[in-house]
Order: C-alpha cells, then structure tokens, then sequence
C-alpha cells in the first residue's frame, strides 16, 4: 500500500483500483496502514480504495477538531472529483464520516462505521498520567485488542511517540474534547444514509451498548458483530472485517 502513497495538493493519499469509492477515514491512533486488509482484498472485488492522511496534528490546535476534519474531508473529495463516496471510519474517523454525512448527504452514498466515537467512548485518560511509563502505554494500547499480541511493538512505539510529544498530546486531547462536544444523538435519527455497523463484540473504547444505541437511532442501518473482536475489527480480524463489508456493500447493491 505504501507504493502507491501519493502526495497532490494539500493532500497525502493512498489510491488502489477501479470502480465504487470507498473513502477510507482512519483513527486518531491509526494510520493508513490499519486498513492494509481493506486496501489488499476490495480493489480486487470492484472497488476503488481511497486512504486519505487525515491531518490530526499539522492544524492550528483551534482548528484540531472534528468539525475542521469533516472540511478537509470535504476538500479531498472535491479535489478527486467524488460525489457517491462509501465513507469507512474506525473510531475518531467514523464520527469524521457522520458530521460529515450529516452536512453534505447528497456526496454520501453510504456509511460503514467500526467502533466509531459520535455517541460515548471511553478514552485511555484524560490527561494521560504515566505517559513517560513505556509499560503503562503498553497495557493501554493492548486493552484496544481482544487479543493483546495484536499491539505489536510498532503500535505501541507509536502511541508512546504521541503521548510524550507535547505538540501532539495537546492536540490529541483537544480532539478528544471535540468528540465529546459533537455528540450526534439527536442528529442520527435525521440521518436516512445507509449505513453498516462492524462492531467488535469485545469493544472496550466504544462498547457492544455503543453499536446497539447507533443501530437504534440511525433510520436506516445494519448491524454486524465480530467475536473476540476489540476496537479496530479491520486490524484484529480483517478476513472477517471484508466479509461483513462486501456482505453488506452486496445487500445494499453498492
């Protein structure tokens, strides 16, 4: 995927394929890389996979929000000429997908959302205590997967980078605040996008109550669970992530 990482503009993307869009909108903690399964396995069903780097910490910290996100969203499909995207979000980038589907409904065909923020999350700390303790950043990186051995040192490394570095703490938790203050309750139920929710069973950031709330007040959405599955399903089990999607993108006759 790395290979085909483009720069143009203002933007840095990753595109592979022909056919229906599916615009991918990664995590706070994750890169384009979390969705190497994605990116591998639907080009070769018909679709084209879009990665754009969202820029999470290159903002002015009074622009780090999700509201500004949703804009750089919005630049990046008019740039590639998009107006039927199939919006994919994990975490931080599904509540990218929801405000943005919200504002500008007629570029959204549909809406995959996995473990993502908009109604509750539970964070790893409101002010990161223990951000210098290698060990510590360990467990709570872990405590994102079912299985703890997908938090492989490369991840945790990563996660240890932004806690400790000031310029990206700060924007981390003003992100994190943006979350909470665009809380999409009363917004979901206006919300008639077909959307696809690929939940992992043993989610404790955005837990199972999550899913269940975001499938009762969205008009028009399916919900699919994945066993021993913690936050980011398309990491821990990408086979079973892409059956879920391509199940739902067939019923849905994307």
């Amino acid at each position: 995927m790395e290979k085909k990482f483009t720069e143009e503009g203002d933007f840095k993307y990753s595109e592979i394929g022909e056919g229906q869009p599916i615009v991918i909108l990664h995590g706070l903690m994750g890169g384009l890389s979390n969705f190497a399964g994605v990116a591998d396995f639907f080009p070769k069903q018909g679709y084209k996979v879009l990665i754009p780097e969202l820029p999470i910490y290159e903002l002015p910290l009074i622009k780090t929000n999700v509201k500004t996100f949703s804009d750089y969203l919005k630049s990046f499909l008019t740039f590639k000429k998009i107006d039927n995207a199939i919006l994919l979000g994990n975490s931080l980038g599904g509540h990218i997908g929801l405000v943005f589907a919200k504002n500008h409904p007629e570029l959204v065909k549909g809406l995959v959302l996995a473990g993502s923020s908009g109604l509750y999350e539970n964070s790893m700390g409101e002010s990161y205590p223990k951000r210098g303790d290698y060990e510590y950043i360990k467990t709570k990186a872990q405590e994102v997967f079912f299985d703890p051995d997908v938090a492989s040192k490369e991840i945790v490394d990563e996660v240890f980078e932004v806690v400790n570095d000031r310029n990206k703490l700060i924007r981390t938790l003003a992100i994190a605040k943006s979350a909470i203050r665009h809380n999409m309750a009363k917004d979901l139920p206006t919300m008639h996008i077909p959307t696809g929710l690929i939940w992992g069973e043993n989610d404790k950031v955005t837990p199972p109550n999550v899913a269940d709330e975001f499938h009762k007040l969205l008009p028009d959405s399916d919900l699919y669970w994945i066993k021993e599955c913690g936050h980011a399903p398309m990491m821990e089990h990408p086979d079973t992530f892409n059956e879920k999607l391509l199940e739902w993108l067939k019923k849905r006759n994307f």
